[in-house]
């Protein structure tokens, strides 16, 4: 037997569906009359909420557990969370013996039951994913900052053979829509100014995204709606049209493509084409002309040949990302293209991402610089490294630096007037107080 843990800390990493589920498990935590450890301070109970989607991640999180023990050589209850806890089960305590229990992402509304049992002296496991959606077992949202992220969908039925999603995450669930406006509602009471909408496959909500969109953007208070991550089939031309139709909704769509090759594509169980992406992306900026595009790319997958990558920066130089986040080929154990032939070199995946960033950073530079002179408005985040400065989000989602009195969650007029590769320098016309 041992106490009840009376602090915590939760460490998400990953997508932001990660960081949304941390949120909840502190709530959850916090429900029980735990709290959050401060930064310095030996917490009771540490949970790890992993990712599973990239190798080094998931073996960061294992590398995490090593260095909770401390110098007595005592530790504290170590929750294993997230994607790989749900693909590893019981055999991640066989791989690290300090860890105490072990919940999957569809099952962490159990996680103050299960800390009770570690106490009672069990190790238990959990990694059910049930057809009923957990989110009913979650206790009311708390205060939250001004910018709240809000899942409506989890799992995904694409099946992309690089993908680990559908085994973690399991089949595409939506939740209650008059459920999703609800919580909306009691997000922008508790503070929210801005709510970014996520799923899996988000723009697959069964709702309709975009009857969501319109529907939450009545509530009074709410100023801005994002939504992410999207699949490129599912762009419909309803959703389209809100981003041109919905003064609310920022003009910002990450879209990932993976691959600018459609054999390479095809190898990926994509369900798009390089030709279809790029007619959604027409008629996205045919919609919204000043959209800030975002993407994902991987580079070096099997049978990847220079050709194919040379598609791949075309697509880059055709869209003309804002921003993308780009990887090399990480082979996930289950998924198909683990086990496929046509394995890349390392070097020569190293050298391809290479170029694939360098590529994107000057179309990401070119649009931040194309911002300069413009007047916008920013939602202030948080505190920047300088003494009075503040940083906020534009409405294309770059960081702006602004040196203001303004308070978090102030919504100030500026007017853009430095460019940096991964950030923006702003003047104060004018602030709009929380």
């Amino acid at each position: 037997m041992t106490e009840i843990p009376k602090t915590y800390r939760v460490k998400s990493f990953g997508c932001q569906m990660n960081v949304y589920d941390g949120e909840r498990m502190a709530e959850l935590l916090g429900a029980e009359g735990m709290r959050a450890a401060a930064d310095g301070e030996d917490a009771d109970l540490v949970v790890l909420n992993t990712c599973h989607i990239r190798e080094k991640a998931a073996e960061k999180a294992y590398s995490d557990v090593g260095r909770l023990r401390r110098e007595d050589g005592s530790k504290p209850m170590i929750a294993l969370a997230g994607c790989v806890a749900q693909a590893e089960g019981a055999e991640a305590r066989t791989r690290s013996s300090m860890i105490d229990l072990v919940v999957g992402p569809q099952a962490y509304h159990r996680l103050p039951e299960m800390v009770a049992e570690v106490a009672k002296g069990h190790r238990p496991v959990d990694t059910d994913m049930p057809a009923i959606s957990k989110f009913g077992a979650l206790p009311a949202r708390r205060k939250v900052g001004p910018s709240a992220f809000l899942t409506v969908q989890e799992g995904c039925d694409k099946f992309c053979t690089y993908c680990v999603v559908p085994y973690t995450r399991g089949a595409e669930i939506s939740r209650p829509f008059a459920d999703v406006v609800a919580e909306a509602r009691s997000l922008v009471d508790s503070g929210a100014r801005e709510i970014t909408v996520l799923g899996q496959n988000v723009n697959a909500y069964e709702g309709g995204l975009d009857r969501l969109i319109r529907e939450i953007a009545k509530i009074d208070g709410l100023e801005r709606i994002r939504y992410t991550t999207s699949h490129p089939t599912d762009m419909t031309d309803a959703l389209i049209a809100a981003h041109a139709e919905v003064d609310k909704l920022m003009p910002y769509l990450h879209l990932p493509v993976q691959s600018g090759s459609d054999p390479i594509l095809k190898a990926m169980n994509r369900s798009h084409s390089a030709e279809s992406y790029l007619r959604t992306i027409e008629k996205v900026r045919a919609a919204r002309p000043d959209i800030a595009i975002s993407g994902d790319f991987i580079v070096g997958f099997p049978g990847e040949t220079d050709e194919d990558f040379t598609a791949t920066l075309s697509i880059v130089d055709s869209v003309r990302y804002a921003s993308a986040y780009s990887f090399k080929f990480s082979a996930r154990p289950g998924t198909p293209a683990a086990q496929m032939e046509g394995a890349v070199a390392q070097e020569v995946m190293d050298d391809r991402l290479q170029r694939l960033q360098a590529r994107i950073a000057e179309h990401s530079l070119a649009f931040n610089r194309a911002t300069i002179g413009s007047d916008t408005q920013i939602l202030i985040e948080r505190k920047g490294r300088l003494a009075g400065q503040m940083i906020g989000k534009s409405p294309w989602l770059q960081s702006v630096f602004v040196e203001t009195g303004a308070e978090i969650g102030d919504m100030l007029d500026v007017t853009i007037a430095q460019a940096l590769p991964n950030s923006l320098g702003g003047v104060i016309r004018s602030a709009k107080a929380a």
